[in-house]
Parts: structure tokens; sequence; C-alpha cells
């Protein structure tokens, strides 16, 4: 029995293993063509990488609380029409 589990326990090791290299390699290969998209498209001029990756993360914010904001004023002249006029 413990040849079996022992048998068992490196299939585990070498699947897992197996898996951690494949799942870094595609990460890794990400992350390099992400840095060069970044770089070449949206750095401005004196920033680093990671300085422009969280100026386009506080941008993204800023945009979604603007459309929220639109979107409740919309509702808000919406709901002062249908009252208005009866709807």
């Amino acid at each position: 029995m413990s040849r079996l589990v022992d048998a068992n326990k490196k299939i585990e090791k070498t699947l897992v293993d197996g898996y951690k290299k494949v799942e870094e390699s595609i990460v890794g290969g990400y992350q390099k063509i992400e840095d060069k998209f970044v770089d070449t498209f949206l750095k401005k001029d004196g920033e680093t990488i990671d300085e422009a990756r969280e100026r386009i993360v506080e941008e993204q914010k800023q945009l979604e609380y603007e459309n929220k904001m639109k979107v409740a004023e919309s509702l808000k002249k919406s709901q002062e029409i249908n009252e208005k006029y009866g709807k």
C-alpha cells in the first residue's frame, strides 16, 4: 500500500511542479507583453511603467465615478420628467 502512496505522491509532485512552470511561463510572458504595451503606448514622458499603471488605474476609477454620476443625474431628470407629465 505504501508503494502506491509513494508513487501517487511522486506523480502529484511532478504534475504540480509542471503546472507551476507552465503558469509562471504564461504569466511572465503576459507581463512582458503588458509592460511593452504600457511602455510604448500609455507611458507619459518621465514616467516609469509602474507609475503609468498607477495613473491608468486612477484615471479609470475617475471615469467610472463620473459615469455613475452621469447615470444618476440622468435617472433623476427622467424621474422629474415622469413626475411632471404624470407617466
